[in-house]
């Protein structure tokens, strides 16, 4: 049987030893694993223990029941909070119910109507338990969904509504291979006998369609994947060389003839232009659509290319919303193996558009202008990433050929993703460096918490506690304890205040609570410390 975690949390010794005592934790699938006697010493046990329940008196000296539930629903949101109160007073169990309290429990306790709370809440932690375990159930169900799920995926990707930054991300999770290179995208479209003849829209014959590519169309060394596409099956296949999709269109060419042979099926295929990674894989889809319509023009039955149709490249040149999301996510999120071919593929779109010098500066320009705004919005300065003197006024004319423009855009590239991602790093350090920087001038005042620093900061608290942990290897309120206890020891030796005005200059309010601290803290109270450094 599986056993939760118990704290205990009461100011009376006393009552703490007969719960102890009483309750046959085992046999009710519990096991007590620790005591506080105040509600500031049960949020170091719950930080150091993470209790799956925390039974709590309501009137405690320092922090009450009720602040600490209020604190664990952030703290420790999943913990189930028991109350006890010796008061049948009608407030307390209002704001007990608003604090997500899962039982109020009158004093003096009674061990049967304990065990009986205990075992509702063991009822209510099982079920968790088992809705976990259902997930595996839900992962099986995933995994048989997953012919389902990529030809969504596919679907999704050809229309252009997969962000190109998720991209990789998703084709992984559905286990699908798409290498980064030159990809191309053809439609393969039945062409009936009639007019009428609705045996294009037929979803069998697209089926055998796609079962004949699938045996027989080959192109070496390539990946490709064919699926249902609209009224067509679609073709996604990576090339060997950007500048040639000749041996793709010659390969089409001889399937369709063994489709009118063994299916007796006139096929038509529209090919769009190569295009650079998967993310890029609609716009030649799109081409390959286009290229679909001139069908009327040039007959059934063919290969259809749209660069041999179109090939003074009337698709507009322009960087667009588009290219600049790609172009940031590439910088901001991937790897340095994506940028080469991304930067290869928009210097292509130039060489390749048949345009005016004028026009093709304009698209460098707006390529450039994305770099400058996301160095400068990455804190990044300009002259960081083109050099000194950089004024913003790049020519065309510079190089002596696309590739010495490609080699430039590449390297300029490179070097942002490296400067923003040393910004990234340095960027935590000086988070945590000015954490501790407001923490040594504030520990002083008794209101210091997460929730005052963060709005210092402006971060999130879930984010700063996270962070400031893995940075410093220990929890928020214990390095300001730490700080607060070597600030008294200072105090203690150099100076002759009281313990009273001492607990005042390190952010205690009650000279007791400051005396229970530091004696917690460093083994005796803060009278015979300085005794002692005295008899030294």
């Amino acid at each position: 049987m599986e056993t939760y975690r118990v704290l205990l949390v009461d100011d009376e010794e006393e009552i703490r030893e007969g719960i102890s005592r009483k309750i046959d934790w085992a046999s009710l699938g519990f096991e007590l694993v620790g005591e506080a006697e105040n509600g500031a010493e049960a949020l170091e046990l719950c930080e150091q223990l993470r209790p799956d329940v925390v039974l709590t008196d309501i009137k405690m000296p320092f922090i009450d029941g009720l602040e600490l539930c209020r604190r664990l629903r952030t703290q420790l949101p999943a913990a189930r909070t028991v109350v006890f109160s010796g008061f049948d007073d009608f407030e307390y169990a209002r704001q007990a119910i608003s604090m997500n309290v899962s039982e109020y429990i009158l004093k003096p306790i009674n061990a049967p109507e304990l065990r009986e709370v205990l075992q509702k809440l063991r009822g209510q932690l099982d079920r968790e338990r088992a809705e976990r375990r259902d997930m595996e159930t839900l992962r099986r169900q995933y995994e048989e969904s997953l012919p389902v799920l990529r030809e969504l995926f596919f679907t999704r990707l050809l229309d252009g509504r997969v962000r190109p930054d998720q991209v990789r991300e998703r084709a992984d999770r559905f286990e699908i291979g798409l290498p980064e290179g030159v990809w191309a995208a053809a439609l393969i479209q039945v062409d009936g006998a009639g007019e009428d003849d609705p045996i294009n829209r037929d979803e069998l014959l697209l089926v055998s369609v796609r079962a004949l590519f699938e045996e027989h169309f080959s192109l070496k060394d390539c990946t490709s994947h064919l699926i249902l596409y609209n009224d067509t099956v679609a073709l996604l296949t990576t090339l060997p060389r950007f500048e040639n999709p000749y041996p793709l269109i010659a390969e089409l060419d001889r399937v369709c003839a063994l489709s009118r042979s063994y299916l007796d099926l006139t096929l038509t295929v529209g090919v769009g232009r190569p295009c650079f990674g998967p993310q890029q894989l609609h716009l030649s889809v799109e081409e390959a659509r286009w290229a679909l319509d001139y069908r009327v023009l040039a007959g059934p039955g063919r290969v259809l290319y749209i660069g041999d149709l179109e090939p003074d490249g009337s698709v507009r040149l322009s960087f667009d919303e588009a290219d600049e999301r790609e172009l940031s996510a590439a910088i901001k999120l991937g790897d340095r193996e994506q940028l080469p071919p991304l930067i290869e593929s928009l210097i292509a779109r130039v060489r390749e558009a048949g345009l005016a010098l004028p026009q093709c500066q304009i698209f460098f320009l707006e390529l450039l202008t994305s770099l400058i705004k996301l160095a400068r919005s990455g804190g990044v300065e300009p002259e960081e990433v083109f050099g000194e003197g950089f004024t913003g006024m790049v020519q065309l004319t510079d190089f002596r050929s696309p590739e010495e423009l490609g080699r430039w855009c590449c390297e300029r590239c490179l070097r942002l993703q490296e400067l923003l991602g040393r910004r990234r790093i340095d960027s935590a350090g000086r988070t945590v460096e000015a954490a501790k920087a407001y923490i040594a001038q504030n520990f002083a005042d008794s209101d210091l918490g997460v929730d005052a620093l963060c709005a210092h900061l402006h971060l999130s608290p879930a984010y700063f506690s996270t962070l400031f942990k893995r940075e410093t290897g220990m929890g928020f309120t214990a390095y300001v304890t730490d700080v607060r206890m070597e600030e008294a020891v200072r105090l203690l030796r150099e100076s002759g205040e009281t313990t009273y005005r001492i607990a005042e200059r390190t952010g205690y309010q009650d000279p007791n609570y400051f005396s229970y601290v530091f004696k917690k803290h460093f083994g005796m109270s803060p009278s015979k410390f300085r005794a002692g450094l005295k008899d030294g």
